[in-house]
Parts: C-alpha cells; structure tokens; sequence
C-alpha cells in the first residue's frame, strides 16, 4: 500500500516579494507547481487520481486511505486547467480512475466531453443536493467560503470595511488590495459576480478595481500572507488560509477573515470535489474512493486540517468558523461556477490577463 506523487520537474520559485516566507506558503507554492507524469501501466490494487488539489493540503490524508484500504495511489497535481486539458488530449485513453478539483471551473468541459461517468446515489445522497452536480456526475467533498482578509492593524472590521464586495471599487481603497487575476480560484469571485447582478456590473467592478491599481500575486495563500505582513490592506480570497496561518504562526498572524454574508456575491461558495471517469476498469474501487472521502474520517481532516467545510457525515467545521448554514451566500449553485469562458473573457477584454 503507497501512495506516489511523481514530478517531471519541480520549478523554482522566486520569494522577492516575501520578506519570510512561512513554512504553509513555501509548501503551497511548491505543491502547486508539481505536474507531475504518471506511468503507462497499472498494477491490480492501483487507482490514479488527477487532483487540482495542492499536496500540502491532500497528502496525507491520501496517504491514510493508502494505509487504511491497502490501495497504491498514484497522484498526478497540476491546476484545473491542466487536467482538463490533459484529459481533453488523452481522449479515449484517459489514464486516471478519479478526478479531484479544487473548484468547480472544469466540471462543464468534463461532462460536455462525456469523459465523466454518473455517481451511484448512495454517494450523491451524502451531500446536500446544492454541492453536487445536476447530472450526478460530481460530488462535493469540502466547501469554502469566499471572504475579505484583511491586515488587524491597518483596518477595523467594524468600521472600515463595506458590506459588499462591490464597494471595493471606491478610490479610497487605491494601493491596498491584493488580488490573483490568473488564478482559478480567485476568478471565481468576478464570476459570482457576472451570474448574481450580470455581465455590466461585473465589467463594471473588474475595471474598478484595476483602477485602483491592486497589486498582483499568483494564489490567493500569497495574498492571504502578504495582508498578514501588512503589505496589503485587503484581498479577496478563501476562508480557510487564516486559520491555517493562525495554527502555524499563533494568534500574533496579522490577518482575520470577514464574511460579507447577505447574499453578496463576494461571500460566495463553491466545493472541491470529486468525480469518476467513465473508462476507469477501476470501477468498483474508484467508487470506494469517494465514498471514504466522504466519511467521518476525512470529513473530520478536511474540518481539523484544512479548516474547510465538511460536506456530509454530520462533521461540524472546527473552531470559531461560523457554520455553514449563518454564511447567507447568494443564491448560486456551485455547479453554476463553471462558466470559466466567460470570466476568462471578461477578464481578458479589461487587459487584467493576457
């Protein structure tokens, strides 16, 4: 029983922008420039997962569903785009048995490609039907909720910060936010965005905001460290980095979350989560698979670890994060955040990407 990540090249990464980079932002960066080559062949007890999932935040607990089902696990990471790029290339050759992405960006390009293959309800029945797809072809494992961070000794939560996200255009937040524009996850914001108050208003906001000439970094824990650092005032990102930050430096890390709420689209959610390719001959264990993600043990790993939202098991999230019913998001489907193109667009019509 292993479990394999296996690298073609590990590339370099320059921290001139860090004055400390911390031991969380080094293995994120790292893990996330991990593509990776997996082997022609299979071996009896062997599933391969493609995982838009960073290592630092997955491995061990797939090295514990090695240990625990006596699987060897082969893991190739790389960013949504590049699975769904690669499976797109290998077409009826498909190599893995299970893909695992970070955000729902891919889903559509999957399934309108017939490579996914629909879940058993046994599975889809673990989750609220709000975290998996309409076509059953995903599930969600873990949720995450859109929030503003912001550094504790430039801004007062209570006074200082709008209760939307799209008041972040006002000029008086020109030179204190941190935003990643090429990054999936962040784009899921503008996206919220262009579904909740329509493509105008989200032109509208990503103009504003460029206006008041945000500076850019590659993912979003890199924003989330930099408000701690007091290099930002604020940014736009995941929840669960501030707690990560907090467990690993103390209390004393310069940055909190604040949850807009009210249905605004900056307090969106979306799910990492898990489907199987339909030419698997891996069937059986493929489905094994995401039935022990969805369990008590990982639901308590992913609300322990990675201070995300367990999605089934009756797994409450940990610490002083609000539950995942008083978040009020607006009203989008995580499976309606795969309209990718259309950010993409937007994005690329305001010269924000290339």
């Amino acid at each position: 029983m292993s479990i394999t990540s296996m690298p073609s090249v590990i590339n370099s990464f320059g921290f001139g922008f860090f004055a400390k980079p911390s031991k969380l932002l080094v293995l994120a960066i790292i893990s996330s420039l991990i593509l990776g080559a997996i082997g022609c062949g299979k071996s009896d007890n062997e599933l391969i997962v493609y995982s838009s999932r960073t290592s630092s935040l997955v491995q061990p607990l797939l090295e514990q569903y090695a240990s625990d089902t006596g699987t060897n696990i082969n893991v190739k990471y790389a960013s949504t785009a590049s699975i769904v790029a690669t499976l797109l290339e290998e077409g009826d050759n498909v190599r893995p048995d299970v893909v695992y992405l970070a955000d729902p960006a891919g889903w559509a390009v999957l399934s309108e490609s017939d490579i996914l293959s629909e879940l058993p309800d046994k599975l889809l029945n673990e989750v609220d039907e709000k975290f998996r797809s309409d076509n059953g072809e995903w599930v969600g494992i873990s949720g995450r909720s859109k929030v503003v961070v912001y550094n504790t000794e430039k801004i007062n939560p209570d006074t200082d910060l709008p209760t939307s996200i799209m008041d972040f255009t006002d000029p008086k937040w020109k030179g204190r936010i941190g935003w990643a524009p090429t990054h999936g996850e962040w784009q899921i914001t503008p996206m919220a965005i262009r579904i909740e108050r329509g493509e105008d208003e989200a032109k509208r906001w990503l103009e504003g905001i460029k206006a008041n000439q945000p500076r850019v970094y590659p993912n979003l824990i890199s924003i989330v460290y930099a408000a701690g650092q007091g290099e930002i005032d604020v940014g736009f990102v995941n929840h669960y980095y501030v707690p990560r930050f907090i467990a690993e430096e103390g209390p004393g890390f310069g940055a909190r979350n604040f949850y807009l709420g009210k249905g605004d689209p900056g307090a969106v959610i979306d799910v990492a989560a898990v489907g199987i390719v339909d030419t698997t001959e891996n069937r059986s264990r493929a489905e094994r698979f995401v039935e022990y993600m969805l369990g008590a043990e990982a639901q308590k790993y992913f609300s322990e670890q990675t201070h995300e939202y367990p999605l089934s098991a009756g797994v409450k999230p940990s610490g002083n994060l609000p539950s995942l019913d008083s978040l009020e998001p607006p009203d989008i489907n995580p499976a309606e955040l795969s309209q990718l193109e259309a950010t993409l667009k937007m994005l690329r019509d305001a010269d924000i990407i290339p």
